[in-house]
């Protein structure tokens, strides 16, 4: 099974289990896949659905920092903390990667070469 078809079976279970939030989040998605479809004129792979999804994430991160705001309340706020699920499982978290950057810098690396020993 396809990934759209993973998502699509996913929008039909939030909506019988009347998860309103979660539909919604699922329905964003489920958008900016087809719109990108219809901008292409493709129908979207796996890896395709996969970059989709990474740039609409990369995109709430984007506006949740640069906003002067509060976070928002209620149901704008379900939206926007869903993690994405159907991303691969092998896909580091910011703080993850953060980590990683710090420890690199500690150990003084300044490539592949000085890895070796």
């Amino acid at each position: 099974m396809s990934l759209k078809a993973r998502i699509t079976e996913d929008m039909k279970t939030a909506m019988k289990a009347k998860e309103s939030a979660k539909l919604a989040a699922i329905r964003l998605l489920l958008a900016a896949v087809k719109q990108k479809e219809v901008d292409e004129r493709v129908e979207l792979d796996d890896a395709a659905v996969i970059a989709v999804i990474e740039l609409t994430k990369q995109r709430k991160d984007s506006v949740t920092v640069r906003s002067r705001r509060p976070p928002g309340t209620g149901r704008c706020r379900e939206i926007r903390n869903r993690r994405p699920r159907h991303l691969p499982a092998g896909k580091m978290s910011t703080e993850e990667t953060a980590a990683a950057v710090a420890a690199v810098a500690e150990t003084g690396a300044k490539g592949p070469a000085t890895w070796a020993s």
